[in-house]
């Protein structure tokens, strides 16, 4: 009779610690998603305090050109609400619209050869871009951690654990198809002439 106490106080105790180790280790994935989205809000607010600048240099030298410099403000509006509540489909619908109104702006620029040639909106361009690739690859980074954290969550018997503490899956950061195809750059300069 000892010995099946014994038996079962072992099994018990196995099992804890399983359930122990489950329980940190969807713990641990679900703070890497967050670090993750945390690094790209970093990276948002800058490039979000860098646009306003943007606009601002370039508005010196494309007077005819207000309708592209008004949908990236109203782009980068939607990108700063969709980030500060954290609605990952919305940010990533306002992200395409503000990567299309930049790839346009940088595009209108050719046509503008001061303006090309003003050190504030090559720095400006520059830091942009050094941005968009960093939000690229943190994007990448989010998405890898969201993907760990909704497989593992949903793989038994992790799913046990994660259903009974109420672990929930996070949404990937997606853009739209028109975002993820090539740009043609011979439309963009046909449009404004």
């Amino acid at each position: 009779m000892q010995t099946s106490g014994f038996v079962l106080l072992g099994l018990g105790t196995v099992a804890l610690v399983y359930i122990i180790l489950i329980y940190n280790n969807l713990v641990r994935l679900k703070h890497t998603v967050s670090r993750a989205w945390s690094d790209i809000d970093v990276m948002l607010k800058q490039r979000h305090d860098e646009l306003p600048k943007l606009v601002s240099v370039c508005q010196e030298y494309m007077a005819y050109e207000k309708d592209t410099l008004e949908k990236i403000v109203q782009a980068r509006s939607a990108v700063a609400n969709a980030s500060q509540q954290q609605n990952i489909k919305r940010l990533g619908l306002a992200e395409s619209q503000l990567r299309r109104g930049l790839c346009s702006l940088f595009a209108l620029a050719e046509n503008y050869p001061e303006l090309k040639a003003n050190e504030s909106f090559q720095h400006l361009q520059s830091r942009i871009t050094e941005l968009e690739n960093s939000i690229a690859d943190r994007r990448e980074l989010y998405n890898d951690s969201v993907n760990l954290n909704n497989v593992r969550i949903e793989q038994f018997p992790d799913v046990i654990v994660a259903s009974l503490i109420r672990f929930r899956g996070f949404d990937l950061l997606e853009f739209t198809a028109e975002e993820k195809a090539d740009i043609n750059i011979k439309v963009l300069f046909n449009r404004q002439a």
